[in-house]
């Protein structure tokens, strides 16, 4: 009975893991990679379009990152979403093309990242806790109406601690490879 709801949490603390890294994925390091402008939206005909859905971007060198619309009439729109977002990039716009040259980190901005990647990984830590909690939480109802025995409640109860531990060791190895990467020079 208790296994669905540990079924349960480990899907839902995978999802905080996988949201962890995905979140992280859009933090500059370094190096250009188009997952830099997943977030970056343009109001396309009144529509809050995702960057990536109306143009492609490639990486043409290490640094720098190509933009080409779909939809000529998109440069302005993109260049100014590009402006407006936190990336702390200045677009180039050649009438057809836009290009983001990253330039090098400083060591204060990478330090800068680096905390910002901690407090993300902290947000993933206490989101799979609270998971932790609501599935605890269920089991002590389930332990007060009879419908698990003393001895499966502290069983599920261990299980779901060493789950919780496992979970969050991930989101601290997902955080460390980012911090790694940022630190790069």
């Amino acid at each position: 009975m208790y296994r669905e709801f540990l079924k349960d949490a480990e899907q839902r603390m995978d999802k905080a893991v996988q949201a962890l890294d995905h979140d992280l994925r859009s933090l500059r390091t370094g190096r250009a990679t188009p997952a830099l402008l997943e977030r970056v939206k343009i109001d396309y005909y009144g529509v809050p379009t995702p960057l990536t859905q109306v143009a492609s971007v490639t990486v043409p060198e290490a640094r720098m990152l190509l933009i080409k619309p779909w939809d000529p009439g998109t440069l302005s729109l993109i260049e100014r979403a590009i402006q407006e977002s936190d990336l702390g990039l200045n677009p180039n716009n050649d009438g057809q093309v836009i290009r983001l040259v990253l330039p090098p980190l400083t060591e204060e901005r990478r330090r800068e990242l680096v905390k910002a990647v901690h407090h993300r990984v902290e947000e993933a830590r206490i989101a799979i806790r609270n998971i932790r909690r609501d599935v605890l939480h269920d089991l002590e109802q389930l332990k007060k109406e009879g419908e698990i025995s003393e001895d499966d409640f502290f069983r599920a109860k261990e299980e779901l601690q060493e789950l919780t531990n496992k979970k969050i060791k991930e989101a601290e190895e997902v955080g460390q490879a980012k911090e790694e990467e940022i630190m790069e020079v």
